[in-house]
């Protein structure tokens, strides 16, 4: 007996939905039954290119699928998911999830009540070596991020830390394993009306901390993570898809072979003997593997399967709920600085 094809529609397909439209005519089990918008002329040569129908308006296709990707700009994320979601469409809705808090809540309870599937979209989860990471026993002790690229003129809605930032945060938050203890933020606007460069250090209750910068007036695009725990260091290039693990050899310690009397001097390569003898190296493999199908392949399981999505609604809220206090601190510290000039 053959299955009946999951029967998805694309909401939005500029830079990023056009490739949600892509993957999804690429995956057997789904008929990508239409896209959808405003742009006439963007969304009919999307939809050519996927070999499917072209809609002006979301409400076209509400009585036609089954799921949908929302990939439009984030003060539409709310009013689009919410109707999606009263008509038992399972969505998968492009970070951030809303712009608020309480637009959150709502949504995840609207979830619950149509047993529906809401997922935020983000891609760096399915990143292979985060995770690789994700199933190591390890208890960080001090996390650091950067995430800075040039500007696109995309997002221009929100500023850099829902827009970029806001990806470290959800990673930060899943590898931590620990409640947010304090929050400190600064950041200032260069181009847009918004902060587009900004900095959060991020105190956890078990100890943890986390330094995360995002830029998007960089010229050198850069997505960096560096996780330090007691026995072991990580290291993971986004931009690059390169990782290494440095791990602790547990047959030898610089306790155990250097003491207070220890010349350092004396030894030839201090360099080759720290990242040699003491650290054991391992590299993860990233197999060119494309995150965004690995999540919508994800996506596709869980409404076929009615598994729990790898991220939540629940998950997006956290996030959301770190970088709203992030903004906030932003902002207090624009106007103290204002009121001190």
């Amino acid at each position: 007996m053959t299955l009946e094809k999951l029967k998805i529609a694309v909401i939005g397909v500029g830079h990023l939905g056009k490739e949600h439209a892509r993957i999804y005519s690429e995956i057997p089990e789904v008929n990508l039954v239409g896209i959808v918008d405003i742009n006439k002329d963007t969304g009919e040569a999307v939809a050519q290119r996927c070999n499917t129908k072209y809609y002006s308006s979301f409400k076209e296709i509400l009585n036609k699928v089954n799921a949908a990707s929302v990939v439009v700009p984030t003060r539409f994320h709310y009013e689009i998911t919410k109707e999606l979601l009263k008509n038992g469409i399972h969505v998968l809705v492009e970070k951030p999830m809303t712009g608020t808090v309480s637009e959150a809540e709502d949504l995840i309870k609207l979830s619950k009540e149509t047993s529906t599937i809401l997922q935020p979209g983000y891609i760096e989860r399915f990143n292979p070596a985060i995770e690789a990471i994700q199933k190591l026993d390890v208890s960080l002790k001090f996390i650091e991020c950067h995430r800075l690229s040039p500007f696109t003129f995309r997002s221009a809605d929100i500023g850099v830390v829902l827009d970029l930032m806001i990806h470290d945060i959800d990673i930060i938050l899943d590898l931590s394993k620990s409640k947010v203890k304090k929050i400190d933020a600064v950041g200032v606007s260069v181009i847009s009306d918004k902060e587009d460069i900004a900095n959060a250090r991020i105190q956890f209750e078990n100890g943890c901390v986390a330094n995360i910068t995002a830029s998007r007036v960089s010229f050198e695009p850069m997505r960096k993570i560096r996780l330090f725990s007691e026995n072991s260091y990580i290291s993971l290039d986004y931009h690059k898809q390169e990782a290494i693990i440095y791990k602790k050899s547990p047959e030898l310690t610089p306790k155990s072979i250097i003491t207070e009397n220890t010349d350092v001097s004396t030894i030839k390569d201090l360099k080759n003997f720290v990242f040699g003898d003491l650290l054991k190296i391992e590299r993860i493999k990233m197999n060119n593997q494309e995150p965004l199908r690995k999540e919508l392949e994800s996506f596709v399981s869980c409404v076929n399967n009615g598994k729990q999505p790898v991220v939540s609604g629940e998950d997006g809220i956290k996030a959301i709920k770190v970088a709203t206090i992030i903004k906030e601190e932003i902002n207090k510290n624009l106007k103290l600085a204002n009121v001190s000039c």
